[in-house]
């Protein structure tokens, strides 16, 4: 898991974790999340990992994979 500290500095610098967030989401880390028990934002190491070597889908660890949305034809 990323630190308190990185997940700000990943996410622009926000400190809401809403704000935090949705920075994330938009920088393509869409498996952070918000912790139910504390709150605070969480991005698994491997994640981060696999979106800053510019892959799209990270591997999955622990769980099951959220299934891939296709698009509607036309």
């Amino acid at each position: 898991m990323l630190s308190p500290e990185e997940v700000r500095l990943l996410s622009g610098g926000y400190v809401r974790p809403a704000d935090q967030l949705r920075a994330l989401h938009e920088r393509g880390y869409h498996r952070a999340h918000r912790s139910r028990r504390t709150g605070r934002v969480v991005v698994e190491r491997a994640h981060y990992d696999a979106v800053a070597a510019g892959h799209t889908h990270a591997p999955v660890l622990g769980g099951r994979p959220r299934p891939r949305l296709r698009p509607v034809p036309p």
